[in-house]
């Protein structure tokens, strides 16, 4: 028998699964909105930075909020870590890097790193690594939408939409109208479907 297959999920095993609906994934960021700015006592040194790509429109929305509750602008920046991944040799392709944007010297300040899927943790790492060039922080939060589990690396996120227990050969997908013209987020399994969430 071969066990590599027989773990494997079959065509009978695959499936897609809405765990979010566009009011659902509305409330999850307000909620952590409001998180923020009890955990920071106000918006006052804080940046967001959304990770390319979804948590770009993710953190855009976030400063909205936090607009709306506090009355005060928090700037936004826009991170691309892709120089900074440590699978970069592993990959097939040379992916296309997109600019990153960072509205000031982060030094002294609260970042706030905004992402759809927590995963390994690998993609945090580069982040904070790629944040290195901008300024000696105070302190780096991250906000996810959904924590999937399987952690390779040792962090957490600070705020958290859903937690989500999931298997390695399922797929999160955190859709959103600005890229995908839906705000929805959805589980999947299918043969010998990979992920690229880390």
């Amino acid at each position: 028998m071969d066990v590599r297959n027989a773990l494997e999920p079959s065509s009978e095993d695959a499936f897609e699964k809405q765990i979010l609906d566009a009011d659902g994934l509305r409330r999850a960021l307000t909620r952590i909105a409001h998180e923020i700015l009890e955990r920071n006592g106000g918006s006052e040194d804080l940046i967001l930075v959304g990770m390319r790509s979804r948590g770009v429109p993710l953190a855009h929305r976030l400063s909205s909020l936090i607009g709306q509750f506090e009355g005060a602008l928090v700037p936004v920046g826009e991170l691309d870590i892709t120089m900074f991944r440590d699978d970069l040799e592993l990959r097939l392709t040379r992916p296309a890097i997109q600019p990153t944007v960072i509205p000031r010297d982060l030094t002294g300040t609260t970042v706030v790193l905004v992402d759809d899927v927590l995963y390994t943790g690998r993609t945090v790492r580069a982040a904070m690594d790629a944040l290195l060039s901008f300024g000696r922080a105070r302190q780096i939060q991250l906000a996810v939408i959904v924590d999937r589990g399987h952690r390779e690396l040792p962090i957490r996120a600070d705020y958290v939409g859903k937690n989500l227990p999931t298997a390695r050969h399922e797929l999160v997908e955190v859709r959103l109208r600005e890229v995908d013209g839906i705000d929805e987020v959805m589980l999947s399994s299918h043969p010998r479907s990979g992920t690229n969430q880390a």
